[in-house]
């Protein structure tokens, strides 16, 4: 289904003339305003397949393009730039400059599922969302997200030890972000653990995170998720045309 609005249309690609007399007729403004040929020279035909090869874009192919997700969104009531709706149109019409050209706003997401909520079609646009900006990182149009660094420090945790160190997580967050570690909120909640725990607690806290325990026969459970992994990522980088070791 085609897009049509004009909001959806780049500045770049509409042509107004101000003064326009055409057979004695004053059509200058908007009646003048005409959209300009383009061609896309880097379709990609398998957009569509790379996006649903990613975790949340499984579903990328029942959209109708209603727009209930657009309409639904909560970031797009702040900025409507920000529309699902266009995106999930420019992937299916596999036009990947036109798409990349957002990736600075993509991510903004915040994972409401409203939009979910309100699809008649069961997408999962905020699936959608999540599988775009992974494969934005994937195909090296953007750095790694702060969500995505957090997310890799604590999988790496729970595969290597079968338990996480709260503390250890937020400090490697904080140093692989380049976010100072002396923040007012985290000066804040430091003091307010050492007024809150018993000193054996602050102790075991300590000790904990200096010497990294791990869950007890983990190893067995670790190989297996590990193998997963794996076979997750090698599966997802053929599916962008990316080497599995990279």
């Amino acid at each position: 289904m085609p897009i049509h609005e004009k909001s959806l249309i780049r500045p770049e690609n509409l042509s107004t003339h101000e003064h326009l007399v055409i057979d004695g007729v004053d059509v200058s403004g908007d009646w003048s305003t005409f959209i300009r040929s383009r061609v896309v020279t880097d379709y990609n035909e398998d957009l569509q397949d790379e996006i649903a090869a990613m975790p949340g874009g499984e579903y990328i192919h029942r959209c109708w393009q209603c727009g209930s997700c657009t309409n639904s969104c909560t970031v797009n009531a702040e900025n409507p730039d920000f529309n699902p709706r266009y995106w999930i149109y420019l992937i299916r019409m596999g036009m990947e400059s036109e798409l990349v050209r957002d990736k600075d706003i993509i991510w903004q997401c915040v994972s409401c599922n409203k939009c979910t909520s309100a699809c008649p079609r069961d997408v999962v646009p905020e699936g959608v969302m999540k599988a775009t900006a992974h494969w934005l990182e994937l195909k090296g149009y953007t750095e790694p997200s702060n969500s995505t660094v957090f997310d890799e420090i604590f999988t790496e945790q729970v595969v290597e030890r079968g338990k996480i160190e709260d503390g250890e997580v937020l400090m490697e967050f904080l140093q692989k972000t380049g976010q100072p570690l002396t923040q007012d909120w985290l000066v804040q909640m430091v003091k307010q653990m050492v007024a809150g725990f018993s000193i054996p607690t602050l102790l075991k806290m300590g000790w904990n995170t200096v010497f990294k325990p791990r869950t007890s026969d983990w190893s067995k459970a670790r190989d297996a998720i590990r193998e997963h992994i794996e076979e997750e990522e090698a599966a997802r980088h053929r599916a962008l045309g990316l080497d599995p070791a990279e």
